[in-house]
């Protein structure tokens, strides 16, 4: 009998693993797979972390605390996982980056840098800036090591006195008032409090809920570069460009395998993760190369490594984070839609405090289920 169960530990679960553990809480986490697995969101290396957030203004809070807890969680591990190389932006003035971030910035009195063309050309070299557009640096943006915080959660979270179970696959759950029953392909589990936090399965464990999922595709790709303004070492940021409708982001180089590139608009729908065939899909890798090609001129074409990730996404594109509407022992975190893995610190504490506390201190009310935007 367990005080809370945890269902999927990638980077939200083992967060909220690692939370109710903290709070002193009996925690079991169960996952298909093994941790920092590339099966679903939370892997290829690096993610993007950033203040100034153009998707909406109101998860600036969450983000300011998002980064005291991965560096208490790196000061704990005495390991660095959030690297502050800074982010810049590209987009046009009335586009919906370049607005979102001025927005959040002033709303939120963030240090955003506006440079003009020659400016950009001269701190970044890297970069070749769009005509007409403009151009946003923030310099306390960076990347998290995905598969390194991850397992790093889950670490912390045993330490703490979790149990991590992987490979059992959940068949299904049960819950009255004060008590949960899980049944995995090995055993049955009980516990007083349940959280979901399981990605791109969510939709199959919460089909009882018109939460409106959907998941997409997304590819990932590494190519060579010489060039030393592509570099980390040399100063290159994470970067993210608007064009045309279309968003693009990366990371520098750092060594091996290069620099990563992908874009972040569009993706393919798929009904089954775990059957999915995560092949190449050529006009995602034309519109990537093309890319590079002309705003990144300093990489190679020699692509050096390819990986498969996945979104879940919601109508609007923001959280789902909430108590489970007929089953007050049940709270959940789905729909993430790509740009979730940077808050998964503070979403782990928000299921903590809905699990142990019935409600949560951390203001999220923006992403309830019965929000209008998803209805």
């Amino acid at each position: 009998m367990y005080d809370v169960i945890v269902l999927g530990t990638g980077g939200v679960g083992s967060a909220a693993m690692m939370a109710c553990a903290n709070r002193g809480a009996k925690v079991l986490g169960l996952d298909r797979f093994p941790p920092g697995h590339d099966r679903g969101s939370s892997h290829g290396e690096t993610r993007v972390i950033r203040r100034s957030y153009f998707e909406h203004a109101d998860y600036v809070p969450l983000l300011h605390l998002s980064y005291r807890l991965w560096d208490g969680l790196g000061q704990r591990c005495d390991e660095q996982f959030l690297h502050r190389t800074g982010v810049v932006y590209f987009g046009p003035q009335d586009g919906i980056v370049v607005k979102g971030v001025l927005k959040s910035a002033r709303d939120h009195q963030l240090v955003v840098e506006q440079l003009n063309a020659k400016e950009s050309a001269d701190r970044f070299p890297g970069f070749v800036v769009p005509p007409e557009s403009a151009v946003l640096f923030e310099a306390d943006a960076g990347y998290l090591d995905v598969e390194r915080c991850v397992c790093a959660q889950i670490q912390e979270a045993v330490r703490l006195g979790a149990v991590h179970r992987h490979g059992e696959s959940v068949v299904r759950w049960s819950a009255r008032k004060n008590s949960v029953v899980v049944e995995t392909d090995a055993q049955t589990y009980t516990a007083s409090r349940l959280v979901i936090a399981a990605g791109c399965w969510a939709g199959e464990l919460l089909n009882k809920l018109s939460a409106p999922l959907r998941i997409v595709r997304k590819h990932l790709h590494w190519y060579a570069s010489a060039e030393k303004a592509c570099l980390e070492s040399n100063g290159c940021p994470c970067f993210f460009y608007e064009l045309h409708g279309r968003y693009f982001y990366g990371f520098p180089g750092a060594g091996d395998p290069g620099v990563k590139v992908a874009e972040h608009s569009g993706g393919t729908q798929i009904s089954d993760p775990l059957s999915d065939s995560r092949e190449e899909e050529a006009d995602d890798t034309q519109r990537v190369e093309q890319f590079l090609g002309q705003y990144l001129p300093g990489v190679s074409m020699n692509r050096t490594r390819h990986d498969v990730c996945f979104y879940t996404m919601t109508p609007d594109e923001h959280f789902i984070v909430d108590l489970h509407p007929e089953h007050e022992s049940v709270c959940f975190a789905a729909g993430l839609s790509g740009h979730g893995f940077k808050f998964t610190p503070v979403l782990g504490q928000v299921l903590a405090e809905l699990a142990l506390d019935g409600r949560s201190s951390i203001d999220v009310d923006f992403l309830r289920l019965d929000r209008p935007s998803l209805c």
